[in-house]
């Protein structure tokens, strides 16, 4: 196809359409494939090089595919309303998330299937990996057509010039854009921002499971969560369309900080409410309650840095740039997670009980207990640990350095306009 025809298909439809068929036609070609991807659990294991080869291959579509509608937000919206992008984002992968997620365990779950929805017992879901696959890549196909025949873009607020003419050109450009020193600060900033939120975020739920409750019951608990985190971001949408959207950031940290600290209490409260019959209904009111409000601030700060992505993003390669910051956001939150992940292990002290001789600092001391006769104990959990550090981490951040990251709403239009060379 040439540029002419490229140009007049538009310039982000002819990125996202052909994007998302192949995404569409992988689904379906994986829905065949997936049972054996995972293995049979009869000796067959899983690929995990297959698996993760697949899912390096769904990321990068999935990633092509959100810069084109990065992009395209912001030429769709007009300049004063671009900050309702993050609404639509946020919206979106609530959707996302309920119907890839929720829904899908609980379909795909026996025990939940034969308790309420159904008379006669069956060994498995009502739904399989498969079937669900084959199900979403029929989707994308046909939504994907939709778009491409019914939707146009709007060539009025189509740039005239280009930013970029190939791969080469928009690496440069996006080095460049680094560079500035507006943009060098937003990421440095954001990528320590959520330090203080990686224990509760990454390890909260894994502990609450380790405590016994059933796994099916906290993504349950995400059902009512669904309302509140559609109507929350069309709530928040109102102070962050506006000129200065990282008020709301700001103000929204301590008490999410805090709620860190009420999740560990949580955790730790967890296992004297426990009895034979699983747990009582107060217990998941609190659980439940405790997320609504986790949720609220979490949406807060969320949609704030989407908007402030958004308002400062330059229209001509809005796609690259914004999503360059959203990446870098993402960024921002995953790789403390990680660590919070990987560090609760060795901050957590365990006593060989049974044999005093004996340690259980390592896997191989552990193993030489139990050998002895003994048993690993935990005296402190490293979570606590974490949680506590992590929360004085937040704090400091957000005394030193937050009302550094509130000044960068101050800046002119110009501190973020990518310098053009011809």
């Amino acid at each position: 196809v040439d540029a002419v025809s490229l140009r007049s298909f538009g310039r982000r439809k002819s990125w996202l359409v052909p994007t998302q068929y192949i995404l569409g036609l992988f689904m379906i070609y994986m829905s065949t494939q997936v049972d054996l991807l995972l293995g049979d659990g009869e000796g067959r294991g899983p690929n995990v090089v297959a698996l993760t080869g697949t899912f390096f291959f769904f990321e990068f579509l999935a990633a092509t595919q959100d810069i084109a509608v990065d992009g395209w937000a912001l030429t769709m919206l007009s300049r004063e309303n671009v900050g309702y992008a993050s609404t639509c984002n946020s919206v979106g992968q609530t959707a996302g998330y309920f119907l890839g997620n929720v829904l899908f365990l609980a379909l795909e779950s026996a025990s939940f299937c034969n308790k309420y929805l159904r008379f006669q017992p069956q060994p498995q879901g009502i739904v399989t990996l498969s079937d669900f696959l084959f199900f979403w890549g029929a989707v994308f196909l046909i939504t994907t057509t939709l778009v491409a025949l019914l939707k146009k873009e709007n060539k009025e607020l189509t740039p005239t010039k280009e930013e970029t003419k190939g791969i080469t050109d928009t690496y440069r450009l996006l080095f460049s854009i680094i560079k500035m020193p507006a943009v060098l600060t937003f990421c440095l900033l954001i990528l320590t921002a959520k330090i203080g939120f990686s224990a509760a975020d990454a390890v909260t739920g894994l502990k609450l499971v380790e405590e016994g409750v059933p796994k099916e019951h906290l993504a349950l608990l995400a059902v009512p969560m669904v309302p509140l985190q559609i109507i929350l971001p069309l709530i928040i949408s109102k102070y962050t369309a506006g000129p200065q959207p990282l008020n709301t950031f700001y103000k929204a940290m301590p008490f999410r900080l805090l709620l860190g600290l009420e999740f560990a209490f949580l955790v730790w409260w967890t296992p004297t409410v426990k009895h034979e019959g699983g747990f009582p209904v107060y217990y998941y009111v609190v659980v439940l309650l405790s997320y609504a409000l986790h949720q609220i601030t979490l949406y807060s700060m969320y949609v704030a840095i989407m908007a402030f992505n958004a308002k400062v993003s330059d229209p001509l390669i809005g796609g690259t740039y914004m999503t360059l910051l959203n990446t870098v956001s993402n960024l921002g939150g995953n790789w403390p997670s990680t660590v919070a992940l990987w560090l609760v292990d060795p901050l957590t002290v365990k006593e060989c009980a049974g044999a005093q001789e004996q340690s259980c600092g390592t896997t191989v001391a552990a193993e030489l207990c139990t050998k002895a006769g003994g048993s690993c104990v935990t005296t402190l959990d490293g979570y606590y640990v974490e949680s506590v550090i992590c929360v004085i981490l937040g704090f400091g951040w957000w005394f030193l350095l937050g009302p550094k990251f509130k000044k960068l709403q101050d800046e002119g239009q110009s501190s973020w306009k990518c310098k053009r060379t011809n």
